[in-house]
């Protein structure tokens, strides 16, 4: 068997991704992986012997890297190794990609919205148009520079002392200006990012029902937006509240997995969307008998006293992105099947003609 050489091996700050460069004596090759180490995008780096006319099998599915057939690559003889010591990896803000560096500059990218078994590998430098193994990475570099520019102040800027408290500062402020004074304040995170606090807003003389709200989650754009619209800035930064009168400490307990959702599973939240409820023991006292979550910016059609409407949580910005608040609502496992078999919106309409509360515990 070849010989393989790691040159690159590293996780992304989320943990719910990988990257790994290898390299054998015929080629160098860097793979994205999942969670649960599977391989969701492979793309070929360099060839390093004389390039053949055609294609190979589809080894580098298998993480066997294939040889770039010649009319792809720009060397098609072959070209030196990669130096380990100059190559290094700069992930996205949102955590779902990657670009590999090196000391000629931009060796690689691999998009969020890359994926193998759609036929869409990441873009090289060394690639010419566009095959299985690669795209072109000069056609495109103008436009994907900016992002990796982006990505590395970013991570430059959250490894700074104040990172952190200057996110915790603007939303903490938002909200008691929006909602009223705090109460408690929770810890919700598990070591590495995203941070993510919990704010308890007790009960007041116009609100009968405590408000809890994450604080941190905008603090990181969300993954996977740029897989379904062009213009993401709308989308990528929220905070979720959920509205109770059930005791805050047992009610917050929900923030401790769905705060990080996004970045764990790789994905985002928006109004409408339904997550399962991840069932654990601490939870289920809790719940009651919901099996799932409605996010919804606008909780109002499920208000059954008008004099209780939802607090206005709008107005807040992040980077230049807005932020918006998106409300935990809880409903039942057959409800969450029917959501996705209709769509929230008609969700929303059995709920309020039944007179569902939005808030937990009524």
């Amino acid at each position: 068997m070849t010989e393989i050489d790691v040159l690159l091996d590293e996780m992304s700050p989320y943990q719910s991704r990988r990257v790994v460069v290898e390299c054998d004596s015929h080629t160098t090759a860097a793979y994205l992986l999942d969670a649960r180490e599977r391989i969701r995008v492979p793309v070929w780096l360099a060839n390093h012997e004389a390039a053949p006319r055609d294609s190979e099998s589809s080894g580098l599915y298998r993480g066997q890297a294939p040889l770039m057939p010649e009319a792809y690559t720009k060397h098609p003889q072959g070209r030196p190794r990669f130096d380990p010591a100059a190559l290094r990896a700069v992930w996205f803000e949102e955590g779902d990609g990657v670009a590999l560096v090196d000391e000629e500059g931009l060796l690689a990218v691999i998009p969020g919205w890359a994926e193998a078994d759609s036929g869409l590998p990441g873009y090289a430098r060394e690639a010419i148009g566009r095959s299985a193994y690669a795209w072109e990475l000069d056609s495109v570099k103008n436009q994907l520079w900016p992002r990796v520019v982006h990505a590395e102040a970013y991570w430059d800027w959250r490894r700074a002392s104040g990172a952190w408290r200057s996110v915790q500062r603007t939303v903490l402020s938002h909200l008691n200006r929006r909602i009223g004074e705090p109460g408690h304040y929770w810890d919700v995170s598990d070591g590495h990012p995203p941070l993510l606090r919990v704010s308890e807003r007790p009960p007041s003389e116009e609100r009968p029902y405590t408000v809890l709200s994450t604080v941190g989650m905008c603090g990181q754009r969300m993954p996977t937006l740029d897989r379904y619209m062009a213009d993401t800035s709308h989308h990528a930064r929220v905070e979720l509240a959920l509205a109770t009168t059930l005791p805050a400490h047992h009610a917050a307990r929900i923030f401790r997995w769905i705060g990080a959702f996004p970045w764990r599973a790789v994905t985002w939240f928006g109004t409408g969307h339904t997550v399962k409820w991840l069932d654990n023991p601490e939870d289920r006292s809790m719940r009651g008998g919901a099996g799932a979550v409605l996010l919804l910016e606008d909780p109002s059609p499920l208000v059954t006293d008008p004099a209780h409407l939802p607090p206005d949580t709008s107005g807040l910005t992040f980077q230049g992105d807005p932020v918006r608040w998106l409300w935990i609502v809880p409903i039942t496992r057959p409800e969450h099947l029917f959501a996705k078999e209709h769509d929230s919106a008609t969700l929303v309409e059995k709920l309020a003609a039944e007179g569902r509360s939005w808030v937990l515990g009524r």
